[in-house]
């Protein structure tokens, strides 16, 4: 599962919510989640600060079956 998806849904919200948070539509944060759009780095900033992260967590480091970082 892509790690946006797995701290979006861990913080209880919504791509509604989580795109209103950062500024896009809810169709670029399922595009994202999908793997078929690269966000931007600001886009990325945002989406770290949102979901209370960093962007090594969420973009670099690797997520095990249960969804802990390794």
């Amino acid at each position: 599962m892509n790690k946006i998806k797995v701290y979006r849904k861990y913080r209880g919200l919504t791509q509604i919510e989580l795109a209103k948070q950062v500024g896009v539509a809810r169709q670029t944060i399922n595009l994202i989640e999908n793997n078929k759009y690269n966000p931007s780095l600001s886009l990325c900033i945002a989406l770290a600060k949102a979901l209370e992260s960093d962007l090594n967590t969420l973009f670099w480091e690797e997520i095990d079956n249960e969804g802990q970082n390794t």
